[in-house]
């Protein structure tokens, strides 16, 4: 952060009210995770459209009590794009599955993904199955983030790596808005 701010003169801030700070995360910052993770999941927050907001791809994993963000894959493309992005994702940290929300693009995202694996195994007959999870968001935005914030409070979430984009809308969030 510091070197963004006095070398690349950015201006990185934090909102008054936002669930993280630099600090929290700099704290909980590893350079590698743990070699044997309980779970790794790559969760995809999608976008419709090449044109409309990023598509969230975040692989993270879990170890004991403790929490790793392993990747931020996130990107502006289309369905297939972002679709082809979460599966490298899944692969590259030998996740357990794909994750999504049922009730915001989850039937599309596992769509979109099995349309991706079958064209992928076109090109080459060794590319299995990836499974897709939809999970039920029963709660708010704010809601489901608070128990993550506290968990990073606690010193238990960790950023394996620097990822500033997601960092920087971390810090810049304030439930609510």
């Amino acid at each position: 952060v510091a070197v963004r701010q006095e070398i690349m003169a950015e201006d990185i801030d934090e909102a008054p009210g936002a669930l993280w700070t630099r600090g929290i995360i700099e704290a909980g910052r590893v350079v590698k995770a743990p070699s044997s993770l309980h779970a790794v999941v790559v969760g995809v927050d999608p976008s419709a459209t090449s044109g409309g907001d990023e598509a969230g791809i975040i692989t993270a994993g879990r170890y004991g009590d403790d929490y790793y963000t392993l990747a931020d894959d996130s990107l502006q493309g289309s369905p297939e794009a972002w679709a082809q992005a979460a599966i490298t994702a899944y692969h590259r940290h030998k996740a357990d599955c794909i994750v999504a929300e049922k009730n915001n693009g989850g039937e599309m995202v596992e769509s979109v993904i099995r349309q991706a694996v079958i064209n992928a195994r076109r090109k080459d007959r060794s590319v299995g199955e990836v499974p897709v999870r939809l999970v039920w968001a029963s709660r708010g935005k704010a809601t489901r983030a608070e128990p993550i914030s506290a968990i990073a409070e606690k010193g238990r979430d960790h950023h394996v790596g620097v990822f500033e984009k997601l960092e920087d809308e971390l810090c810049m969030w304030i439930p609510g808005q």
